[in-house]
């Protein structure tokens, strides 16, 4: 009995043991090992899309910096910019004419109105996404077909929806906020003077005039956004071209426009 174990530990248990004793003196190899397979195979997979998003996100930015180093150089090199100059004009001259408040209110209602009208655009777009997101498994297959560079894999489908349910949320907040502020103005806006509080300056209904200019225009560029990543749904190769066109665009609309 004691000759049959320790041929038995000779044959079948040492291999064992000394595999053991292997893996316990190299762990740190083995660990090496299994994350460079593991980052290849992740790089493989999502390294389209990862350094597509990044060249786009890049590209914006990039971009946006270029319009604020302009701004500082040109005051009024954007459209922006004159309009902030257009608003503080135009508060003081209705300020200072109290004949012209029915003026104001039309304008404000106008502004009141696109700002309504879009943020309900971006709570529809929100529940459309949310209501494609439940579909996924379904519709991955059919944007993918012209998909060359990307991954396939649903996860990442659920991502490109997320991003752009986080992309109209911030649309909504955006217009929600220039409503808000709009509505402040309206009525600061036709204080008469003589029992104007201090606060109520033209420069403070300016400012917060801006503000819903701002705002505004947050939300619309959030809406501008939201082509790239429409486009990531069929392709990251589609993301990036729509990311130059939709800069081309931009700087064709940002600037002020060349008289004559």
């Amino acid at each position: 009995m004691r000759q049959d174990r320790e041929k038995r530990d000779i044959a079948g248990e040492s291999p064992a043991r000394a595999r053991r004793e292997d893996e316990s003196c190299y762990p740190f190899a083995q660990y090496d090992k299994q994350r460079m397979t593991t980052n290849f195979g992740w790089f493989s997979e999502y390294g389209g899309d990862f350094v597509s998003f990044t060249l786009c996100s890049v590209l914006l930015v990039v971009y946006h910096v270029y319009l604020g180093l302009k701004l500082r150089k040109q005051p009024q090199y954007t459209i922006q910019a004159v309009n902030w100059a257009a608003h503080r004009a135009w508060v003081e001259g209705i300020m200072g004419d109290p004949e012209r408040s029915v003026l104001a209110v039309q304008t404000l209602r106008n502004s009141t109105m696109a700002a309504t009208f879009l943020a309900s655009t971006a709570v529809l777009l929100i529940i459309g996404t949310l209501t494609l997101s439940g579909q996924a498994d379904k519709l991955a297959t059919a944007f993918h077909t012209v998909n060359i560079i990307g991954s396939h894999h649903p996860e990442l489908w659920i991502f490109k929806l997320m991003l752009m349910v986080s992309n109209f949320f911030v649309a909504f907040f955006a217009f929600s906020m220039a409503i808000r502020l709009y509505n402040h103005v309206g009525y600061q806006i036709n204080v008469p003077a003589a029992i104007r509080p201090k606060n109520v300056s033209p420069a403070k209904v300016t400012i917060h005039l801006n503000r819903a200019g701002n705002y505004y225009s947050i939300g619309m560029r959030a809406y501008y956004f939201a082509v790239p990543l429409v486009f990531w749904l069929f392709g990251p190769q589609f993301m990036v071209l729509a990311t130059l066109v939709l800069i081309a665009v931009l700087y064709h609309i940002d600037r002020v426009p060349n008289s004559g």
